[in-house]
């Protein structure tokens, strides 16, 4: 066999299950067809941690509160930013008010603690900057904000360190049962392993026509549950700005909610089935915050918004199956307890032993623009890199760019600097160091600017050079 365990897809699960089960002493691959990890999570590396309270599915509110009750000793170990900031689920009208005590009733019947209903006084005591009418809101303790990316790169990067290896840029094609295992199939290549962990599940699948998910305790049912997330990053304004996540659920069971970025700035987003526009967007986001300024916006982009309910069908684990299908807004509040219950999985089918060398730290980074003047210093000594500006609007150095591309599962992309690094998020947009971030790329990976790609195949930054010459 090439492999113990082959794990299917570099999402911030993959990567999650793949940094769990590198404690042990196995021999382990994850393949991923894109060109880095975690392109499952938002662009804006800002998430809800949720606690389950907003859930209809019960099983899926329990891998939220399993998860979120982890999320502060992973966020310390790996030094994510992580932020418990509680959040208010804000009724206007009394059907809102009826929808919010409906919620907070379950709640109390699943035993979930710190959850309460509040009415309007105290509502405008934690939040002064809300102007708008409110008649009661359910608060939530418990819920927090993390940055999603940061979470995947650390557990992929720890489980890099571990001896697990990442096959970027390989598309899975097939999967066939062999005698005592698996034959994965690739775009590139073809492997052998014991265990398979599918976490992208496929219809094409040769293993799915023999192979059909089973009830267990742990599955829940599939539904079609897709629309689209319209976010807007506002920058940092002291009138707009809120401590707390808020949300308005509506009627139609669209979501308006405002979140607060581990950077100062506000992410105010809606979910909707509509195909709506920018405008329609800022007036309904408006419900909840103070009239947008349009040049307060830093960013405006779409993205999925699933309500599938995850299922870990691991019904397959004696033939050495395990599948982890479905999508869900929540996945990054739940990925924590998916990854646990998948190695409990693992371990006991394969009947392995913990590592004695297992490292559980992830490798020392800078961000310049968080350190005091006295370790800017210090750092500048020992790279001079660290002293050039590349990014203005974030204060991202050459130094902190080129450690994001040399790292473990390093940047070969334009999107893998910016999600690493922050570079070309801010007010910009990236119209003074895309450029610049374009060329590092094509220094450090030894490639023609022409070659460096902005997220995926054909998405080149540079097409063609202006002019070619035989000779200066």
């Amino acid at each position: 066999m090439d492999y113990d365990v082959l794990i299917l897809g570099g999402g911030i699960i993959g990567c999650a299950v793949a940094y769990e089960i590198s404690k042990y002493n196995l021999n382990i691959a994850v393949i991923e067809k894109d060109y880095d990890i975690a392109d499952d999570v938002a662009i804006i590396n800002t998430a809800m941690v949720y606690d389950g309270v907003e859930s209809e599915n019960s099983l899926t509110a329990k891998l939220e509160r399993m998860g979120n009750k982890m999320m502060d000793t992973v966020s310390a170990k790996f030094n994510v930013p992580f932020k418990r900031c509680g959040s208010l689920i804000i009724a206007k009208t009394d059907e809102e008010v009826e929808t919010i005590e409906k919620i907070y009733n379950r709640a109390i019947q699943r035993g979930t603690k710190d959850v309460l209903i509040l009415e309007s006084e105290y509502i405008y005591e934690m939040e002064p900057n809300l102007n708008v009418d409110i008649k009661k809101a359910l608060y939530s303790k418990n819920t927090g904000v993390i940055c999603p990316f940061d979470l995947a790169l650390s557990y992929g990067e720890v489980a890099f360190d571990n001896g697990v290896k990442f096959k970027l840029e390989e598309e899975v094609i097939d999967i066939k049962e062999i005698s005592k295992g698996f034959s994965v199939i690739t775009n590139k290549n073809k492997f052998t392993c014991k265990i398979v962990i599918n976490t992208t599940p496929s219809e094409n699948y040769s293993i799915l026509n023999d192979k059909k998910l089973s009830s267990n305790n742990k599955k829940i049912n599939i539904c079609d549950n897709e629309g689209i997330l319209k976010y807007i990053l506002l920058d940092s304004n002291e009138k707009s700005r809120f401590s707390h996540a808020l949300f308005m659920i509506n009627s139609k069971g669209e979501r308006i909610y405002t979140l607060p970025t581990m950077e100062g700035d506000t992410v105010a987003a809606i979910s909707t089935r509509e195909n709506i526009g920018y405008n329609e967007v800022v007036d309904r986001v408006s419900k909840i915050t103070s009239r947008v300024d349009d040049m307060d916006v830093k960013m405006y982009l779409d993205w999925p918004f699933f309500e599938e309910p995850l299922v870990i069908d691991d019904s397959g684990i004696d033939n050495g199956l395990i599948q982890i299908i479905g999508k869900h807004y929540g996945i990054v509040t739940m990925t924590p307890a998916i990854a646990n219950i998948v190695c409990e999985s693992v371990v006991s089918k394969m009947k392995c032993k913990l590592k004695k060398d297992f490292n559980d730290k992830r490798r020392e980074y800078y961000k310049f623009r968080e350190l005091s003047d006295e370790e800017r210093k210090r750092i500048i000594k020992l790279d001079k890199k660290y002293g050039k500006i590349i990014c203005g609007c974030r204060n991202v150095t050459e130094g902190e760019i080129v450690d994001a591309i040399r790292r473990p599962l390093g940047a070969r992309t334009v999107e893998g600097v910016k999600r690493r690094t922050g570079a070309a998020f801010g007010s910009c947009q990236g119209s003074h160091c895309l450029d610049k971030i374009v060329s590092i790329l094509a220094r450090e990976t030894n490639k023609k600017m022409t070659e460096i790609v902005k997220d995926s195949k054909n998405s080149n930054i540079v097409l063609y050079r202006i002019k070619e010459f035989d000779s200066m």
